[in-house]
């Protein structure tokens, strides 16, 4: 299973730098389906899509520290060992995402196209999203560990609605997203053998 996320992962990584460096369809693709995120925005789901993203990074952190102080509370060795399988995954992705970005080095979507009115701006680079990789690592690691429907669909149905924030957002494109989540389920999955 370690060495087919790590083939997925390759294989993403050659196909993002085959096809970021030129203007192409999948680039054109990309706005296009920014642009038509962009027209149907309101402002309750502007906050809401706010909101979502601001307290991602948060959430990265109190899943396994929330699995930490449970597994010590109970004297639970194989929680406890989850609490670090959920935090070497993320960090992991956290570490390549980083590394990614400054191989690809992709525009944000409102630098390259400045007649698209993003909510929001960010700085750095746009791909892969950090959002959306830390966010499906950690929901990927946690649903690996405790693979019941209850974990599972509210973990994913979290990591989805990250990566749709940002795209709402109009900080990232949909490429962007993709590659996050490949790159965080990926982590995750390579990383499997930490889990209890």
């Amino acid at each position: 299973m370690k060495r087919i996320a790590f083939i997925f992962m390759c294989w993403m990584t050659c196909l993002c730098r085959h096809s970021i460096g030129q203007e192409r369809p999948a680039s054109t693709l990309d706005i296009r389906i920014l642009e038509s995120i962009a027209e149907t925005r309101t402002e309750p789901q502007t906050q809401t899509f706010k909101v979502l993203s601001d307290i991602n990074n948060y959430v990265q952190v109190a899943v396994p520290v929330g699995l930490l102080v449970a597994g010590a509370i109970r004297e639970d060795k194989a929680m406890r060992q989850n609490a670090l399988y959920v935090a070497s995954s993320t960090a992991v992705t956290a570490l390549v995402n980083v590394g990614l970005k400054h191989v690809f080095k992709r525009s944000r979507p409102f630098r390259k196209y400045p007649n698209f009115i993003s909510v929001r701006t960010a700085s750095g680079y746009s791909f892969p999203s950090g959002h959306s990789s830390s966010a499906f690592a950690t929901a990927s690691a946690l649903s690996r560990a405790y693979s019941k429907w209850y974990v599972v669909a509210p973990s994913l149905l979290w990591a989805g609605s990250v990566g749709y924030s940002r795209m709402y957002l109009g900080v990232h494109y949909p490429s962007d997203v993709l590659a996050g989540a490949a790159l965080g389920a990926g982590s995750a999955f390579a990383l499997d053998g930490l889990r209890k």
